[in-house]
């Protein structure tokens, strides 16, 4: 995995977005500035690397769900959210990269557990980079992704263009990217871009049961069959055969693994404490 961000240095209250951690292990962030809809500012890209952060830092943590309120998941960066420059002068947009986008990524790529984005309305943008950034995307039939970038005079960026054409191939990033085609969350399923496409009706029921499967899975080996998939690109066959083994060896130890075994032997539902 890669290594962990550095955690914020002072913990500021959550304005704008709503965390939670239930007794179940799963911690919940939504994006809370619906008026806007949930386009990012520094203070909630802030908010959301302190919300995991904190989410890792409990022992009992077992997975983690991003999705939006209102009526869109995420428009991307917020452009009134950085101050006028003088007339003439140019910024340097790289260093807000950097800066907060960039801990943000990281914090995401080193969690420990599943990140399972439901998106319940438009992504637009970084909104769209924020979603695919999780680990598994959920999307209600309504919603819809759009690469706005262009429309600005700008680059897809917070990885985005790693991990699109990963995702969709390179002819298919390339126009997504070029063109700014808006896709409907049922085309984003049929092209790999998302994993499922739900009714608008069951968002709840579909939040409800994600955090169930996440509250009972076996932990542990979700998460490094998360580092395993995440390492594949960079390693070659055999490389990545010695990683799967030393993974193997670890998770064989773990009770999960025990009870696993012993619920198949007397046919009966697995109980995994994520130990």
């Amino acid at each position: 995995m890669n290594a962990p961000a550095r955690p914020p240095q002072e913990r500021i209250p959550y304005e704008q977005i709503v965390f939670s951690l239930a007794g179940d292990g799963i911690a919940r962030i939504t994006l809370n500035r619906p008026d806007r809809l949930n386009s990012l500012t520094d203070r909630m890209r802030a908010e959301i690397t302190q919300a995991l952060h904190e989410a890792k830092a409990s022992p009992g943590l077992r997975g983690v769900i991003i999705t939006g309120a209102g009526r869109g998941f995420c428009a991307g960066q917020d452009l009134a959210d950085r101050k006028p420059l003088p007339p003439g002068e140019r910024r340097d947009l790289a260093e807000g990269l950097r800066a907060s986008y960039r801990p943000l990524m990281e914090r995401m790529r080193s969690m420990q557990v599943p990140i399972i984005c439901v998106v319940n309305g438009v992504a637009a943008g970084a909104g769209v980079s924020l979603a695919l950034a999780c680990d598994v995307v959920f999307a209600v039939e309504s919603a819809k992704f759009v690469q706005a970038f262009g429309k600005i005079g700008l680059v897809p960026d917070m990885g985005g263009t790693w991990i699109l054409p990963r995702l969709v191939g390179q002819a298919r990033a390339m126009g997504i990217t070029l063109f700014g085609e808006t896709l409907t969350a049922r085309q984003a399923a049929d092209w790999g871009l998302i994993w499922r496409c739900v009714p608008d009706a069951d968002l709840r029921k579909t939040l409800d049961e994600i955090a169930s499967m996440l509250a009972q899975a076996p932990t542990r080996a979700l998460a490094r069959a998360k580092q395993a998939l995440l390492a594949s690109g960079g390693n070659t066959l055999m490389r990545q055969f010695d990683l799967e083994a030393e993974l193997q060896r670890e998770v064989g130890y773990t009770d999960d693994y025990r009870e696993g075994m012993q619920a198949f032997a007397e046919k009966r539902a697995p109980r995994f404490m994520g130990r």
